[in-house]
C-alpha cells in the first residue's frame, strides 16, 4: 500500500523504478526528504544512488513511480523545468567551463537558473555585468571564499576549487533543493576540509540530498542517513541506528550476524 505523502516532504518518490535493459538501476523506492532536512545516502558502487539522483532532477524519467517536489508531480517535467522549481545539483565530475573565468562561470549558472534559459547571442558580457547579478555574483564568491579567484581563469584552478565553484553554480540561485552528488571525489584532505567547512556554513535551513563514499565527513553535515543496495533503500533513519541496521551490516559493512 502507498504511503501518503508527508505535508512537509520536499521530494517524495513512490514506487520509482528505473531500468537499463535487464538490469534494475532503481527497484521500487519509496523515499522522502522534508523541508529543510539534510540526509546522506551511501551504498557500494552500482547500487542505484546517481541514478536515483538522475530520476529526481530530470535527467532519466522511470520506467515506473512517482515524483513529487513541495507536493507537485514532476515525474515527467525535464531538467530546466526542475532548476525553474528550484532544484539544484553538482556532479560526480566538475561541471565547469575551463575556458571561463570564475566570475564569468558563476555569473551564466545564475542567469541561466533565474532566467530559465540561455544567454541570447551577442549580449553575453553585457548581460553577465548587469548590477543584480554582478551583486549575487559577489555575495556568492564571497561566502565560498572564493573572491581572489573571480577574474581567474577556471581551466587553471585545482580541482578544489573547480569543486568550490560548482558547489558555488549551484548556491547563486538559492535552490529549494540541493543534490550533491559524490562533493569530495577526488579531493585531498585539506581540500576535503575546505569544502565541508563551507557546506556546513551554506545548508543551515536547507533542503540537501548529499551522495558520499566519505562516511566519516558526511556524518559531520547530514541528520539522516540512507542505504542503498541493487537498487532499494535497505535502511533509512538517524545515522547512527541506521549504519547498525542487522541489512547494513550484512551487506554494506559485510558482517555477518552470529548465530
Amino acid at each position: 500500500m502507498e504511503q501518503e505523502m508527508a505535508n512537509n516532504a520536499a521530494i517524495s518518490a513512490r514506487s520509482v523504478t528505473k531500468r537499463f535493459g535487464d538490469f534494475v538501476a532503481v527497484d521500487h523506492v519509496d523515499f522522502e526528504i522534508l523541508e529543510n532536512e539534510i540526509v546522506g545516502i551511501i551504498g557500494p558502487n552500482g547500487a542505484g544512488k546517481t541514478t536515483f539522483i538522475n530520476l529526481i532532477t530530470g535527467f532519466y524519467t522511470p520506467d515506473e513511480g512517482t515524483l513529487y517536489a513541495h507536493g507537485k508531480e514532476i515525474t515527467t517535467l525535464k531538467p530546466e523545468v526542475r532548476v525553474g522549481m528550484g532544484i539544484a545539483r553538482t556532479f560526480q565530475l566538475v561541471h565547469v567551463f575551463d575556458n571561463m573565468s570564475v566570475f564569468d562561470n558563476l555569473a551564466l549558472s545564475y542567469y541561466r537558473r533565474l532566467k530559465n534559459k540561455s544567454l541570447p547571442p551577442g549580449i553575453f558580457l553585457i548581460t553577465l555585468n548587469s548590477k543584480d547579478i554582478r551583486e549575487h555574483v559577489l555575495d556568492t564568491l564571497e561566502l565560498l571564499e572564493l573572491n581572489s579567484l573571480k577574474d581567474e581563469l577556471v581551466g587553471n584552478l585545482p580541482l578544489g576549487s573547480k569543486k568550490k565553484l560548482e558547489l558555488a553554480m549551484a548556491f547563486v540561485s538559492d535552490p529549494k533543493v540541493l543534490l550533491l552528488d559524490e562533493p569530495f571525489s577526488g579531493l585531498g584532505d585539506a581540500e576535503i576540509t575546505e569544502v565541508t567547512e563551507v557546506l556546513k556554513r551554506y545548508i543551515q535551513n536547507k533542503t540537501v540530498l548529499i551522495i558520499e563514499h566519505k562516511l566519516s565527513r558526511l556524518t559531520e553535515i547530514v541528520e539522516k542517513i540512507a542505504v542503498m543496495h541493487e537498487g532499494k533503500i535497505i535502511a533509512c533513519g538517524d545515522c547512527e541506528e541506521t549504519l547498525n541496521h542487522p541489512d547494513v551490516r550484512r551487506v554494506y559493512w559485510k558482517i555477518e550476524k552470529k548465530e
